[in-house]
């Protein structure tokens, strides 16, 4: 199965940054061969502290995913692959959210996680992607 970012719906319930227990896109780019997740986020960016806080539990849950032994028991065909993690969003992030995503990428860094905010529809991984359920 191949994936993009326009299999995304924001009126799905349960995914984006809104809830942090979901990965919102989980695969494996064999263009890369790294382990890409991607979160999304469709509302515009209003600097408020509960989107802040979302932002960054959503990405403590993804690293936790990866560095805490989940994503390997459940697929361990991906054991020793590097991980990109992704935030695609619809708008520009304000300055409060680039703030904390400059934080974040520096955590990332030490955990030899890459991470790209890709803005509006990209194309997601350009369907070069094996997605997994998680």
């Amino acid at each position: 199965m191949s994936a993009s970012a326009s299999n995304y719906d924001p009126q799905t319930p349960g995914v984006g940054l809104a809830n942090p227990a979901v990965i919102d896109l989980f695969a494996h780019d064999q263009k890369s061969d790294e382990v890409l997740l991607v979160m999304k986020e469709e509302r515009p960016w209003d600097g408020a502290d509960l989107r802040l806080h979302e932002l960054q539990e959503k990405f403590n849950a993804y690293v936790s995913f990866l560095l805490d032994g989940e994503m390997v028991a459940a697929h361990p065909e991906l054991a020793g692959k590097k991980a990109r993690i992704e935030l695609h969003c619809a708008a520009m992030p304000d300055e409060q959210a680039l703030e904390l995503l400059g934080l974040i990428h520096e955590q990332l860094q030490l955990q030899e996680i890459a991470m790209e905010v890709v803005v509006a529809e990209a194309g997601g991984c350009g369907g070069e992607c094996t997605c997994h359920a998680s």
